[in-house]
């Protein structure tokens, strides 16, 4: 990565970190409008008040300058909801990052800083039509693989992600796993992406299943990198975004463009909670339950089968004693 400039300003170093990722495929186009109202509010608010690292970047890798872009981020975005305070500190320790390699900062001014506590309900099942409505959303076909294997295995995201094209057993459809115990197990998954893998992996052999959208620009570790098309592994942090920037729609309907900008979508840890939800709402035994979740007691699994609302009210609806009066 080169040095734009010799010595930046923040403003010039902000400009040539978004200008660094507004390759295609990078960034969506959302994703850098944020970046850029944040840096753009940063310094805004270092100039005005005649802070130092408004003209020389590297001030911030000092004691003076980490307390200059604290006060600088609470006075822009203090009186904000945790959520958008979290999202602003992501884009600004991407940018921090960014410029640390470069050479421009040393150091992470914002290394003390507490994240936000962001009141997320991660546990909470979507309804079946919700799911369905995820299925339709226009979006790339590695998402649409990684949802779909995501909600069909109850598997977690970072096992999925983990993925290596050999672990694959495309006629069985299942896959070896790593659990976050660290033992080896198998996932299964049934029609809907059984049809969409072969797609995905394009004749691949090796390499991890899901891809970044662009070669890496720094170096990566050779058991995350593709031999074929020379694309990284997939993120978590990437994939998460992405669900849940694609999901605010459904989560918010009826919502305008300003204000799908200031709501959540759903996250991925959703996919597996609904499909143990839905199987429990069709049925299937706690130890077939156990076994797809690979929960290690029923006490952990309880709260992912409980059955949904609609389910409730569907049961009642069928028990009732004069719904029974009314058949032949």
């Amino acid at each position: 990565m080169g040095q734009a400039f010799p010595a930046p300003t923040f403003g010039h170093a902000a400009e040539a970190f978004l200008i660094a990722h507004a390759a295609p495929g990078a960034w969506s186009a959302g994703t850098a409008v944020k970046y850029r109202q944040t840096l753009a509010a940063l310094g805004g608010q270092l100039d005005g008040a005649g802070q130092a690292a408004a003209s020389d970047v590297a001030v911030l890798g000092t004691p003076a300058g980490a307390s200059a872009l604290e006060a600088a981020f609470t006075a822009a975005f203090g009186q904000l909801a945790p959520a958008t305070r979290a999202r602003h500190l992501s884009a600004l320790r991407s940018a921090l990052a960014w410029w640390a390699e470069a050479g421009w900062v040393t150091g992470d001014p914002t290394a003390g800083w507490a994240r936000p506590k962001v009141p997320v309900d991660t546990t909470r099942a979507l309804t079946r039509a919700q799911v369905a409505a995820i299925w339709k959303l226009d979006v790339p076909l590695r998402d649409k693989a990684l949802w779909r294997m995501l909600y069909e295995t109850a598997a977690r995201a970072e096992e999925i992600l983990g993925l290596d094209v050999p672990d694959l057993d495309l006629p069985g459809k299942r896959g070896r796993v790593i659990s976050k115990d660290g033992t080896t197990d198998w996932v299964h998954w049934q029609t809907g992406t059984a049809m969409l893998l072969p797609r995905l992996l394009a004749g691949r052999r090796e390499g991890p299943v899901f891809l970044t959208a662009r070669k890496p620009g720094r170096a990566v570790a050779s058991g995350d990198l593709c031999p074929v098309a020379r694309r990284a592994r997939l993120s978590y942090r990437r994939a998460a975004e992405s669900f849940e920037l694609a999901t605010r729609p459904l989560a918010s309907p009826g919502a305008s463009h300003e204000e799908l900008e200031k709501v959540h979508g759903w996250t991925l840890h959703q996919l597996r909670h609904s499909l143990l939800t839905h199987e429990a709402e069709d049925g299937t035994s706690t130890p077939m339950l156990l076994a797809r979740s690979r929960h290690a007691s029923v006490r952990s699994l309880e709260r992912y089968a409980r059955p949904g609302p609609e389910a409730v009210a569907r049961h009642v609806a069928a028990a009732d004693p004069a719904a029974r009066r009314r058949r032949p």
